[in-house]
């Protein structure tokens, strides 16, 4: 089994930090993002993980030849920004597995890539979460306040995904899975949904997402879950 790790982002939202450092070498909690993930894959016995790297990617490489993290690692390294889409398709001639995993750069998560699994093509999503605090309100009056709760009735693209390499084919060079071929295949009944609730998960997107991962990382004790058995 292999993975698609997507780390070509420019981070811009994380500047000036990101002027000196791509966005998959910040560090959370002692460790790059990018080392959680691949970790995180190591966990459910996924060792065979292609980077595709983008911006600063030569720093990204060789930081990532110089540590031992027990997997082996091919690279796939876009000259100028191609999207998801077309970062999976250049990254392609690596794919030998009838399927494989992708994951954005820049989230970490306990998410069960077992279940995933159950059918190709599929998507993981999980209950949306809002950033804004909800007010709950009995005619005029206000009842009580909801910090950043969860839409359990409606469910968000998590971005982590297992695909068939018949997909492959139906990349385009340029462009993103979310609004080329996600579309084309929902409506053709070929794309699925595996559900998640109540697991950790976080994309790092700005500096108070940095903050709020660290926290969720501490109470979650995802460290020990990332390096138990």
């Amino acid at each position: 089994m292999k993975a698609i790790l997507l780390s070509g982002g420019f981070g811009k939202r994380l500047k000036p930090l990101t002027d000196y450092l791509p966005k998959p070498l910040i560090p959370v909690c002692n460790y790059p993002i990018i080392e959680w993930q691949i970790r995180y894959f190591k966990k459910f016995g996924i060792r065979d993980i292609i980077v595709c790297a983008g911006y600063k990617a030569d720093q990204i490489i060789k930081h990532l030849e110089n540590k031992n993290l027990g997997v082996h690692l091919e690279y796939s390294v876009e000259t100028v920004p191609l999207g998801t889409a077309g970062a999976i398709k250049k990254a392609s001639k690596h794919i030998d597995t009838d399927d494989f995993f992708v994951t954005n750069g820049d989230i970490l998560t306990n998410i069960d890539l077992r279940k995933l699994k159950t059918h190709s093509n599929s998507v993981a999503v999980i209950p949306l979460r809002t950033s804004f605090g909800i007010v709950h309100l009995d005619g005029i009056k206000v009842e009580r306040f909801e910090e950043k709760p969860e839409m359990s009735n409606y469910w968000m693209n998590a971005g982590i995904y297992y695909l068939n390499k018949d997909i492959l084919k139906h990349l385009p060079k340029n462009g993103n899975l979310e609004n080329t071929i996600f579309p084309l295949f929902a409506e053709s009944g070929r794309l699925h949904a595996v559900k998640y609730d109540k697991v950790f998960w976080k994309s790092i997107d700005s500096y108070k997402d940095m903050e709020e991962c660290e926290g969720f990382i501490q109470t979650n004790k995802y460290e020990k879950f990332i390096f138990s058995k």
